[in-house]
């Protein structure tokens, strides 16, 4: 029998403990326990080209409204022939692809082979499908195998999504008419380079939550090319207006100066050494 007064450490991974306090606090119908969603912003895509996949990612991480980094990297490493690009809440997506990373190794060194992208699409999709979405993170996987490149997108509740060019994110919808305009079958290398960074710099330009540089990742049978950054950013402010102002620009309604005795208590002299 388990003791009430014993501590038990919890075992490794997520945990919700937290849902059952917030529902208990919305329940109880006051005005301040009411609790806001946190908004998160991201523009990911990729595509299918000629040879491989090309994906693409900016590099904003916001905190509400509050710009935490401007050069996080969203196209996490999952097999030396599969990357995954990640929206949602960053720790999320950085716990979900780490241990969809140590699975594929695991299955990698029991069967001698590289993993397929269906064999990882699966255990996202179980693994999100189980924790009811829960798990704040939608992701975007990509890369080439024995069947040929392909691109599968998941989302937080563990639904699946097979197609040439996908987006995701707050900024898909800019993104995605990108491709919608301008994909057709079988581009060259850097027609695709091309679309893609058209593509996240349409979200970037649409979205708040999406800015930075943008980063793309071409995986190919004969390797892989992380381009960090791929392009920065060329959309800096440029201060027009006059931050100093003249003496006498406010006016000075009233003034009064109050004279604070003082009296000397101890007076020391130091000499410094200049030797």
């Amino acid at each position: 029998m388990t003791s009430p007064y014993v501590l038990e450490m919890k075992d490794g991974g997520f945990d919700f403990e937290n849902c059952f306090r917030n529902a208990h606090l919305q329940s109880s119908g006051a005005e301040t326990t009411k609790l806001k969603a946190m908004k998160t912003g991201t523009t990911i895509a990729g595509m299918i080209f000629k040879d491989g996949v090309v994906l693409g990612a900016d590099t904003r991480a916001t905190s509400g409204e509050v710009i935490a980094d401007k050069n996080c990297s969203k196209i996490h490493f999952i097999a030396p022939n599969i990357y995954c690009c990640g929206a949602g809440t960053a720790a999320d997506t950085q716990r979900t692809t780490d241990m969809l990373r140590s699975n594929l190794t695991l299955q990698s060194l029991s069967m001698g082979r590289s993993p397929r992208l269906v064999m990882a699409c699966r255990i996202l999709q179980d693994f999100l499908f189980r924790h009811k979405g829960q798990i704040s993170a939608m992701l975007l996987l990509g890369g080439v195998d024995v069947t040929g490149p392909h691109i599968f997108t998941v989302g937080p509740y563990g639904s699946v999504n097979k197609a040439p060019f996908a987006t995701m994110g707050s900024g898909d919808l800019p993104a995605l008419s990108v491709f919608e305009d301008r994909y057709k079958p079988n581009m060259t290398e850097e027609e695709a380079k091309k679309m893609v960074r058209d593509a996240i710099t349409a979200g970037i330009m649409n979205d708040l939550g999406s800015g930075s540089n943008v980063d793309l990742c071409v995986i190919k049978l004969g390797g892989v090319d992380y381009i960090r950054p791929h392009e920065t950013s060329n959309y800096k402010c440029q201060r027009v207006g006059k931050y100093r102002y003249d003496k006498g620009t406010t006016a000075i309604l009233n003034e009064q100066i109050t004279k604070l005795p003082l009296d000397m208590v101890q007076e020391r002299v130091q000499q410094m050494e200049t030797s």
